[in-house]
Parts: structure tokens; C-alpha cells; sequence
């Protein structure tokens, strides 16, 4: 009797683990990269001392129905903290918001919220969705500073993922406060949640990015610390991926770096140099330190503050950053 007693908790032990082994886990991950979302800007390092978060924004996941930047992560609140004053982007009536999926499932909706109202709401039907999605959403009337809250629903669990977005509707406003200076330190760790995961040991081998700045092309993995061209800009990796396409450097500040372009070749005596028009003009995504010099639409400025510029920051729109030359 004793004998058989064993046997049946073993086999119903056997047959519990089996059924949670079986059950799959959700590999979705994604934010809002544009306008950058409130983890977008701790990923790019424009905003300091932002924790776990700037490793891994693609990880605010959490039960629908919240309304909530950090999904009720403990370790994410910083999401949530309005007393850090976050960058507020220019925008006029209506944004295209950009999303960066690291790890695409299949998709319920996409909700669009400022406060208690739901500006709109994108059906995708249980569809999964590629590797960057845009929506353009009319901002119905709101104006001034708004905090956007912006949700992805996943269709076959009971989650959903959620990126605050910090706007100034209008036009005109000026992002303040300005942020510190990015740590120009070595790489930071990978985060706890890759952004893909390991293919089976049946699929063939990755190329992996040759030593030395190469062209950056999908399906190559990419090391911490490699550099890269795109668009004729040089990028550095920040944490160990497999590209796609979607993922290209300047759409996911979470994995690239920019980096400076290299310093012009001195001008032969009495030649023209017009190395201004490339090495000098303003770019978004570009670390400039106090006494840089850049040019935008033609005006020459001097960085008064060392920050890392985004969208919205132009010199004539940030006089707390540059000063007209």
C-alpha cells in the first residue's frame, strides 16, 4: 500500500512539472524610442541615476489595466517620479509615436492615454507585429506640458507593456532642466532581460561583427563595444545583440551609442575647408561638452552645458544649452 502511495505522488509530480515546462513564457519587450519616452531618455543616459531602467528599457511589463510609467516595478519607479521634471519634446496637434520591439508577440491593442482620457486606440487582432510599429495620434485638443502614457496589450497573456512620453504641445517649449552630463565611463552591464534570446543549437551559426567600424547590417551579432557606420555615422554598441531590420542604430539608442565623427584632415596652406559642414553641424544623439562649437541652419552656437542632444533640443530652442556664436 505504502508502495503505491509513492508511486502515485511521483507520477503526479511528474506530470506537474511537465505541464509547467510546457507552458510558455512571453518574450515581448519593447518602448517608445520617438518621441524617446521617459525610458528611452534614461537608456540614451540624457537623464541621470535612473537605475535598472536605462539596461533595460524594452522591461516595463505588468498587468493591463494599469496606469501606471513603471508598470508597478518596484525597481522601474523612477518612471513614475514627475518631481524629476523630465524633458518635455515640442510637438504640434497630432505625433507619430515609434516603438522598438526587441522581442515582437502576438498583439491585442495599442492605447494611447493623456490623464483619464484614451486618445486612441490601435487594433492589430492578435497580429504580431514587426520590428518597429508607428502610430499617429491626435493630441485632442490638450495643450502645454502633458504626460502621454502610451500602452501595447499583448493578445495571448494577460500583460502589457507601458512607456510615459513627456510632451509640450504647441511648440515653443523649452526642455528644461537641462540633464548632466552622460557618464563617458566603460559600457554598462547587459541587462537582467535580453533583447533576444539565444537561438537553438539547430539554427545555423550568426555571423558575428568583424574587429574594427563596419557597416551595420541585420542578422550580424554585435558585442558590447563594437562600432559601426550608419548613414555615414559611427555608432558603438552598448549591449550584446543580433540585429534586425527595424533595429537600425539611429532607432534604438538602448543598443548604440553615436560617437563623434573623427576630427578633419588639416586643409593644405591657403586651401577652403569646409570640414564644418560635416564634423560641426548640430546632430541629435551627440555628447557635447562645454565649449563645443557646432552649426544649425547655417547659425554657429557654443555649447554652454555638456549633455547629450535629442530632438527638440536645437540650439535656437535650448538657449540654457548653447549660445549664438
Amino acid at each position: 500500500m505504502r508502495r503505491s502511495v509513492v508511486l502515485t505522488l511521483a507520477t503526479a509530480a511528474a506530470v506537474l512539472a511537465g505541464v509547467l515546462v510546457a507552458a510558455p513564457a512571453a518574450q515581448a519587450h519593447g518602448y517608445i524610442s520617438s518621441p524617446p519616452s521617459r525610458q528611452a531618455l534614461c537608456a540614451q543616459r540624457a537623464v541621470p541615476d535612473c537605475g535598472d531602467i536605462q539596461y533595460e528599457p524594452q522591461s516595463v511589463e505588468g498587468p493591463k489595466g494599469l496606469r501606471s510609467c513603471h508598470a508597478n516595478i518596484a525597481r522601474f519607479a523612477v518612471l513614475s517620479d514627475d518631481s524629476r521634471n523630465w524633458p518635455a519634446t515640442s510637438v504640434g496637434s497630432t505625433v507619430t509615436f515609434t516603438w522598438v520591439l526587441t522581442a515582437a508577440h502576438a498583439t491585442s491593442t495599442w492605447e494611447y492615454y493623456i490623464g483619464d482620457t484614451r486618445l486612441a486606440v490601435f487594433d492589430d487582432g492578435g497580429r504580431r507585429p514587426p520590428a518597429t510599429v508607428s502610430h499617429t495620434v491626435n493630441l485632442g485638443g490638450f495643450t502645454g506640458r502633458q504626460k502621454l502614457l502610451a500602452v501595447w496589450n499583448i493578445a495571448d497573456t494577460a500583460n502589457a507593456f507601458y512607456a510615459c512620453v513627456d510632451l509640450q504641445i504647441g511648440g515653443g517649449g523649452n526642455p528644461n532642466p537641462v540633464p548632466t552630463a552622460p557618464q563617458t565611463t566603460a559600457p554598462p552591464p547587459p541587462p537582467t532581460t535580453p533583447p533576444v534570446t539565444t537561438p537553438p543549437a539547430t539554427t545555423p551559426p550568426v555571423p558575428t561583427a568583424p574587429a574594427g567600424a563596419t557597416s551595420w547590417q541585420p542578422g550580424v551579432t554585435y558585442q558590447v563595444g563594437s562600432e559601426v557606420t550608419y548613414d555615414g555615422v559611427r555608432y558603438r554598441c552598448r549591449q550584446a545583440h543580433t540585429a534586425l531590420t527595424g533595429w537600425e542604430p539611429p532607432n534604438t539608442p538602448a543598443l548604440w551609442e553615436r560617437l563623434p565623427l573623427p576630427a578633419p584632415a588639416a586643409a593644405p596652406p591657403g586651401a577652403k575647408s569646409d570640414a564644418a559642414s560635416a564634423e560641426d553641424t548640430w546632430f541629435p544623439g551627440v555628447t557635447y561638452q562645454v565649449g563645443s562649437e557646432v552649426t544649425y541652419r547655417g547659425v554657429r552656437y557654443r555649447c554652454r552645458q555638456a549633455h547629450t542632444t535629442l530632438t527638440g533640443w536645437e540650439p535656437p530652442n535650448t538657449p540654457a544649452l548653447w549660445e549664438r556664436v
